[in-house]
């Protein structure tokens, strides 16, 4: 299944894509597609929905995030070793791991707002693992069994927060609007291998990251039973997986950085594209 949520922030509704790409709505099976549903259990009575038996969303409108209620935005940092080479950094011998706040999370296409005084603004496509069953020192072997399924991020980050400012590098990942995630959840059957999905980046047109997750260092198997170790994860949690080379920071001769009324595209192998515009600081973007 390929789940969503579609409508103005605070009136959203739950919805799912039909096989031949229409948004149908779900609201009259269920009130919201939250987190605490992504249980094989609280799954299984949309799996028995036919798809053709709902109602077709003729004007969508905003793709809002696929799921309410997230507890935990977890992410793995330089978990592309050519990432980490363009970043200066060694490869690491574990998963590197830090947190977004949930308040950065917007829908698939929503705006991304600057920081005040923000001139490093950097992108990342990266795939996110959405956790369906509690997980709590869970073997490799039994890790994608806890899985409810995957879907795009973008990891946005502000480079001079995260390195330049001392302490940890949540300080530039966890600004509002920096964790786009959507436009759909794909539950878990619907990927044959999480290890072998394309993704890609594009900034106003131009092609900065064209990679795959077979290039992972921790593979997502390994990440959930490492991160397993460290914290509970309960349905609804994310781990983002990090991302493959590309990024503005990356760029030679010299960086490049987002700037209001840029545009990103991004997308991975099945798991559909997002487009967001960059702004100046505005609150309303925000709030709105």
């Amino acid at each position: 299944m390929k789940l969503m949520r579609i409508g103005p922030k605070g009136r959203e509704k739950p919805a799912l894509l039909d096989i031949e790409g229409r948004v149908r709505d779900l609201s009259g099976v269920i009130p919201d597609l939250h987190a605490a549903m992504l249980t094989p259990e609280g799954l299984a009575p949309l799996r028995a929905v036919d798809p053709s038996s709902l109602p077709i969303v003729e004007r969508p409108g905003r793709i809002a995030p696929p799921w309410s209620g997230m507890g935990k935005f977890v992410c793995v940092g330089l978990n592309y070793a050519d990432h980490a080479a363009e970043s200066g950094l060694p490869v690491p011998a574990e998963p590197v791991l830090f947190t977004k706040h949930t308040s950065t999370v917007i829908g698939a296409n929503d705006p991304v707002v600057l920081p005040q005084g923000s001139v490093k603004t950097d992108w990342e496509v990266e795939l996110g693992v959405v956790i369906g069953r509690k997980a709590r020192y869970v073997a490799e072997a039994d890790a994608l069994q806890h899985v409810a399924g995957y879907c795009v991020v973008n990891d946005v980050s502000e480079r001079e927060y995260q390195i330049e400012r001392g302490g940890t590098w949540d300080k530039g990942k966890g600004c509002d609007t920096f964790g786009p995630i959507g436009p759909w959840l794909v539950t878990a059957d619907e990927v044959a291998d999480p290890q072998q999905l394309a993704m890609w980046l594009e900034v106003n047109g131009h092609r900065y990251q064209n990679g795959s997750t077979r290039t992972m260092v921790f593979g997502v198997a390994q990440l959930v039973s490492y991160i397993s170790r460290f914290m509970t994860l309960y349905p609804g949690d994310l781990i983002s997986t990090g991302t493959p080379p590309g990024v503005g920071m990356g760029q030679k001769p010299s960086p490049v950085y987002l700037r209001p009324r840029d545009t990103m595209r991004l997308g991975i192998e099945g798991l559909g594209q997002q487009e967001q515009t960059v702004h100046a600081w505005n609150p309303e973007l925000i709030d709105g």
